[in-house]
């Protein structure tokens, strides 16, 4: 995996309304995903736009901090894409919503530099072209947007997690294959529910990294649902350092418990690791 940043959950908050996304950078989301797209009126774009960079520079360095910027056909989105790239440093990634093909993260990642990038894969389109959208440059992650998507396929607002398996699928098979993370969209709903907890308990059981949460609430479930067991926790700090101490010996190879250790072990071991915030 190119980054092992721990999104179990990623808090999104209105890039416009201060109170909302202070206490957002105040939670113990993993991730908090300060928003200028959706959840900001049109009027309000710029004013969003200049709190956002205010609060990312404050909370540099000290937490995982991510914007959405508005979709790339928009009037806001070059706008968005140099105060995002002023930030430099202090901010973690940038996530480009409405992600279709490979050329818009390409496009994105020219205004930005090496700031890193996820890709909100949330139309029929996207969905296509989600194998050459996980192997863009700079990428991190690639999310679901269930809302767009689920009104792009008419789809009902009330299907269940089961019902979005092939899509869920073919993003954590693309995440995969390219070495990037798969993470779940946030679930249509603000509470923290047995259809919320069956949500995140779904796309953590196919082999997803984490999942967007949209209220607070939701996040210790969140967490909880793609934490790794200790079991889990304990074999892939083995394996990783098997493979550390064999490098150090010169060997080409490594054994652990009788079994080969290759790049594949590494990886999904990195991976575990990264959701308990290990290295």
């Amino acid at each position: 995996m190119q980054n092992l940043t721990r999104r179990r959950a990623a808090l999104v908050a209105p890039g416009s309304d201060e109170r909302k996304a202070r206490g957002a950078l105040q939670s113990n989301a993993d991730e908090v995903v300060l928003d200028l797209e959706d959840a900001v009126a049109p009027a309000k774009k710029a004013a969003a736009r200049d709190l956002v960079s205010r609060l990312v520079r404050e909370s540099a360095g000290s937490r995982v901090v991510s914007v959405r910027i508005n979709a790339l056909t928009t009037p806001w989105a070059a706008e968005d894409l140099a105060a995002c790239a002023a930030l430099g440093s202090s901010l973690t990634s940038i996530v480009v919503p409405k992600t279709e093909t490979l050329q818009d993260l390409l496009d994105a990642a020219d205004a930005v530099g090496t700031i890193r990038l996820q890709a909100l894969v949330e139309t029929p389109l996207g969905v296509q072209n989600v194998d050459a959208i996980s192997r863009a440059d700079h990428l991190d992650a690639v999310i679901i947007g269930y809302a767009d998507l689920g009104a792009a396929l008419g789809r009902s607002r009330t299907a269940l997690p089961e019902h979005w398996l092939a899509i869920q699928d073919a993003v954590l098979v693309a995440a995969r294959a390219a070495g990037v993370q798969a993470i779940d969209g946030p679930f249509l709903g603000i509470a923290d529910d047995d259809a919320f907890r069956h949500s995140a308990s779904w796309t953590s059981g196919l082999g997803f990294d984490g999942k967007w949460v949209i209220h607070p609430n939701q996040i210790s479930s969140a967490a909880s649902a793609f934490t790794p067991t200790d079991t889990a926790v304990e074999n892939a700090r083995r394996v990783i350092d098997t493979l550390i101490a064999a490098e150090a010996a010169g060997n080409g190879a490594a054994q652990l418990d009788g079994q080969m250790l290759d790049e594949a072990v590494a990886v999904a071991a990195r991976r575990v690791l990264a959701q308990v915030g290990g290295k």
